[in-house]
């Protein structure tokens, strides 16, 4: 089997230096790479450091004769089995978008036709901004697969999400790429790419509820978990990415709105209850959210204070209503439902007996004693009534994108479900 070939267009941005990484890894894998490098990005590395280690011609040029006459830019843009642009920063994806196309990276980004991954890299205004959260969503619906950005301190000092992916995230991205490609076409040997209004969820409406709820117990204190709602919210992304309409139900989390979601923000457990009846139907319900299985029976006006006794106040409690439970019993209940289990022993049996107790399609099970909630990673258990398939340690985004691959081909010979 051939080597697998990827086209890297590396943007300007202090996060370029990732890209080094990036390539050792994919040339350690045994890819073949080819770097091409943005006039911005050649202010953060140089065109020598990427050749060395990609054993492979830097391009950098347009308007080079002598590259256009050993590899012309559209041949350049074919030639891959994946285009790669790491890091995509506002200004290229922005381009992306419009379809401009004034330099090598963006006039092979035009011509190619070929699957495209973009590794967003940016100040957090500048990915929350509106202008490029309607970027990132054009280019989802072209069919561009644009990963969620991480979450941290950045060089300029400001805090929130718009990082590059760590270099083994892109890395997984790029291998989960690489496996959902279309097989060659034995007529052209090529790949034959579905346009975009095919993609494999279009047409189709998925709901996910995210994140934990938060049960008042007075004015200034709740009952919670500690859910971060990441694995939620990328399970959004990915189902936008993937062409479904999206509507994503999330507890108090301080995330930004995947691209082309449709997001209702919620507190409590009645009121995701209340959210989720309201958004059905739906094709797919997917309930990651860590629903508090407790509320305080009598929240208090006032906050609760010492009295000088040194004895603790009662705190009465009364169960939440089980969301997952109720959509399985209800006459809209979606063709699948899929509900989480965050286990700290015995995961996988106890995923089983969740199974059986909810009434739901699938289980997605993992262990949070072994990775606490809020972690970047995740390694799950699908249990079914067919068995139990278990996967590999993953970013969150990657279980995403192939979750959602899992639920594409569940829901291929079911016809869409119409809204009412």
């Amino acid at each position: 089997m051939p080597a697998p070939r990827i086209l890297l267009i590396i943007g300007g941005g202090i996060a370029a230096y990732k890209s080094i990484e990036l390539v050792r890894l994919l040339r350690k894998s045994g890819h073949v790479v080819r770097c091409v490098l943005t006039r911005a990005g050649e202010q953060f590395v140089t065109p020598l450091t990427l050749a060395a280690l990609s054993e492979n011609k830097v391009y950098t040029s347009l308007f080079d004769l002598k590259d256009e006459v050993e590899m012309g830019h559209i041949q350049l843009s074919r030639e891959a089995d994946l285009v790669v642009v790491a890091p995509a920063t506002a200004d290229l994806m922005a381009k992306m978008a419009a379809g401009i196309a004034d330099d090598l990276a963006t006039t092979l980004l035009l011509a190619t036709d070929k699957p495209v991954l973009a590794a967003p890299a940016m100040n957090v205004r500048m990915w929350l901004h509106p202008a490029t959260q309607r970027n990132v969503a054009t280019l989802r619906g072209d069919g561009v697969s644009v990963m969620e950005p991480d979450e941290g301190e950045m060089a300029c000092g400001e805090y929130g999400p718009g990082r590059l992916p760590e270099p083994e995230a892109i890395f997984a991205a790029i291998k989960a790429a690489l496996a959902s490609a279309p097989a060659p076409s034995p007529l052209t040997g090529q790949p034959d790419f579905a346009p975009a209004n095919h993609r494999p969820l279009h047409g189709r409406r998925i709901l996910v509820t995210a994140g934990p709820t938060h049960e008042p117990i007075d004015p200034v204190r709740y009952i919670a978990n500690r859910s971060s709602g990441k694995q939620g919210f990328a399970i959004a992304a990915a189902a936008a990415e993937a062409g479904a309409e999206v509507l994503l139900i999330a507890g108090p989390v301080a995330l930004p709105t995947p691209a082309g979601v449709i997001r209702v923000d919620v507190e409590t457990a009645v009121e995701m209850e209340r959210e989720v009846a309201a958004g059905l139907p739906v094709d797919a319900a997917i309930m990651v959210a860590a629903v508090a299985d407790w509320r305080a029976a009598d929240t208090r006006a006032q906050k609760i204070k010492k009295d000088g006794s040194g004895e603790v106040p009662p705190l009465a409690l009364a169960e939440n209503p089980d969301i997952l439970a109720s959509v399985a019993k209800s006459d809209r209940r979606p063709p699948l439902l899929i509900g989480f289990a965050a286990e700290t022993n015995d995961v996988v049996a106890h995923a089983e007996a969740k199974l059986a107790r909810k009434g739901c399609d699938w289980i997605v099970a993992n262990d949070v004693a072994a990775d606490p909630m809020g972690g970047e990673t995740n390694r799950v258990h699908i249990v079914s009534n067919a068995g139990v398939e278990s996967w590999d340690r993953l970013p969150k985004p990657a279980v995403a994108r192939k979750l959602m691959e899992k639920i594409a081909d569940a829901l291929e010979t079911r016809a869409p479900i119409e809204a009412d």
